[in-house]
C-alpha cells in the first residue's frame, strides 16, 4: 500500500537520512577503514622516499641520514648482498638485519616489492619496500606501522558523542527547514482549492525568498487573473446569448399566436407574420452557427484550406448580399479597391472575416449609414472597413475582440450578426498569422483592418 506523506514530512525525512549517511561515512573512514587507509598512506610514503633516493643516489651517508630523519623511516642499501649503508638501526621499528625477506626478494626476480611482516624485536607491524637500483645495488626502505587502537578508541568515543549531537540537531533543523519550505506550498494549495471553487478574492504570496516557489506563485496569480476574466466572459456570454435567444423566441411565439388567434383568415397579415417568424428563426440559426464556428476554430479542429483567389471579386460578391439593406435601410457602401488582387489564403474563412467586419460596421455606423471599404497595396495588402459611428474609447479598444464585449455597456440588439463576430475574425486572422487591428476616434468612427502577405498581383 502506498503511504502518502505531507511535503513537510518528506523534506524532514530526507534531511535525516542525509545526516545519517554522512555519519555512516564518518564511522567508515574514521574508525573501520582507518587502519587500511593508514597502511596505504605509509606505503605511498616509503615508495616516494625510495624514488627520491634513486633520483639523487649518492654514497653520502649524511644525505641518507637526513632523508631517514625527515621522513621517519629506516633505509638500508645493499650492494652485492652486502649492507653498505644502514640508518638508525637502533630506532624502534627498524628492521634491517632480517635476511629472510631479502633472500625472498632476490630470488623472486622482481625489481620492486612491498612486504608486510612482524618485527620480532618489538612485536610491531612493519612495512618494507624493496627496490633494485641496478644489478648490484638494492634499496630497502621500511617503516613501522604504529598501533592505532588507542586512537581508534578515542575517535569512536568522540564520534558517538558527535553522532548523537548531529542527529538531534538534524531533527531540529530539519523540522524548521521543512516547515519553511513547505509552508508557502501548503498556503498555495489552500488558495488553489479556493480558486477551483471559483473564489478569486485573494492573491498567491510570492515573498517566500525561494525562486521556484515565488515564480510558481506569480504564475498562479496570472492564471487566477485569466480564469477570473474567462469566468466573467462566460457569464457575459451566457447573459447575452440568453438575451439573443429570448428576443427572437418571444417574437416567434407572439407572431405564431397572432396567426393562430387573429390573422389565420387574413392572408396578407398572416404572410407578414410568417415572414417575421422566418427572419427570427434565421437569426437563431445564425447565432448557433457562429457559436459552433467559434468553438470549432478555437479548438483547432478547423484546418486552413489555402488557395489562390481574387480578393476584390470576393468583396464585390459579399457586397451584393447587402443590396436589400441599400434599398430598405438606405445603407451606402463606398468601395475603393484595385480591379483585381490575387491572394493565397482560406477563401471561406477570409469571406467570413470580411462578412463579419461589414456586419459590425452596419450595426455601428453613423446616421449617414455609410460603410467604406478600402484596399491598399504596398509591401503588404491592407484591407480596411470603416464606419462613421460614435467610435470606441481608447480604454475599450483592447477588449473589443472579446465575445459580447458590448454587454459591458447597455445591450444593443444587432441589426445583423450575433455579437461574437469579432471573436471569429480574431481567431481566423491569427490562424492565418495575419496582422490585424482597429483604429478609432470617438465621434468620428472606427476602422478595422487586416494585412495579407502578397503572393501575386495582376
Amino acid at each position: 500500500m502506498k503511504l502518502n506523506k505531507k511535503l513537510k514530512s518528506h523534506i524532514w525525512l530526507y534531511l535525516i537520512i542525509f545526516t545519517l549517511i554522512i555519519i555512516l561515512f564518518l564511522w567508515l573512514f574514521q574508525v573501520i577503514f582507518i587502519n587500511k587507509y593508514y597502511e596505504l598512506s605509509k606505503i605511498d610514503q616509503i615508495k616516494n622516499t625510495t624514488l627520491k633516493i634513486i633520483r639523487n643516489y649518492s654514497d653520502d651517508s649524511e644525505y641518507l641520514d637526513k632523508i631517514s630523519y625527515e621522513d621517519n623511516i629506516c633505509i638500508e642499501i645493499v650492494k652485492n648482498k652486502m649492507t653498505v649503508y644502514s640508518s638508525n638501526e637502533s630506532n624502534r621499528g627498524c628492521l634491517t638485519s632480517n635476511y629472510k625477506y631479502k633472500n625472498e626478494f632476490y630470488n623472486s626476480g622482481e625489481t620492486e616489492q612491498t612486504i608486510k611482516l612482524i618485527n620480532p624485536l618489538f612485536n610491531t607491524k612493519t612495512l618494507i619496500y624493496a627496490r633494485k637500483y641496478n644489478d648490484d645495488i638494492t634499496i630497502f626502505v621500511n617503516a613501522s606501522l604504529e598501533p592505532l587502537d588507542t586512537t581508534i578508541n578515542i575517535l569512536s568515543n568522540q564520534l558517538i558523542i558527535v553522532s548523537f549531537i548531529v542527529i538531534i540537531l538534524a531533527f531540529i533543523i530539519g523540522y524548521f527547514i521543512s516547515k519553511k519550505i513547505s509552508k508557502p506550498i501548503e498556503n498555495m494549495n489552500e488558495k488553489a482549492l479556493k480558486l477551483a471553487n471559483g473564489n478569486y478574492n485573494f492573491q498567491f504570496d510570492n515573498n517566500s525568498n525561494i525562486t521556484e516557489i515565488d515564480t510558481l506563485a506569480s504564475t498562479l496569480n496570472y492564471a487566477k487573473k485569466e480564469l477570473e476574466h474567462t469566468d466573467e466572459l462566460r457569464r457575459d456570454l451566457m447573459a447575452n446569448v440568453s438575451h439573443d435567444l429570448k428576443t427572437p423566441l418571444t417574437m416567434i411565439k407572439g407572431y405564431a399566436e397572432m396567426i393562430r388567434d387573429l390573422n389565420y383568415d387574413n392572408e396578407e397579415k398572416r404572410n407578414a407574420n410568417l415572414n417575421v417568424i422566418i427572419e427570427e428563426t434565421e437569426r437563431l440559426n445564425i447565432l448557433v452557427e457562429d457559436i459552433l464556428t467559434l468553438s470549432k476554430i478555437q479548438a483547432n479542429k478547423d484546418t486552413l484550406n489555402k488557395e489562390e483567389f481574387d480578393l476584390v471579386e470576393l468583396i464585390n460578391n459579399i457586397i451584393k448580399r447587402y443590396s436589400i439593406y441599400k434599398e430598405t435601410e438606405g445603407y451606402n457602401f463606398e468601395i475603393n479597391t484595385p480591379n483585381k488582387l490575387i491572394i493565397n489564403a482560406d477563401k471561406k474563412k477570409i469571406e467570413q472575416v470580411i462578412y463579419n467586419l461589414i456586419n459590425n460596421a452596419i450595426n455601428y455606423t453613423g446616421d449617414d449609414n455609410k460603410i467604406i471599404i478600402n484596399i491598399f497595396q504596398d509591401k503588404k495588402i491592407r484591407v480596411e472597413i470603416k464606419d462613421t459611428g460614435k467610435g470606441i474609447k481608447e480604454e475599450d479598444l483592447p477588449h473589443i475582440w472579446e465575445k459580447y464585449y458590448h454587454s459591458k455597456k447597455k445591450h444593443k440588439r444587432n441589426v445583423i450578426g450575433t455579437g461574437i463576430g469579432l471573436s471569429i475574425v480574431k481567431t481566423i486572422l491569427e490562424s492565418h498569422k495575419f496582422k490585424y487591428g482597429v483604429i478609432s476616434e470617438v465621434g468620428k468612427g472606427t476602422t478595422f483592418y487586416f494585412e495579407i502577405r502578397k503572393t501575386s498581383i495582376n
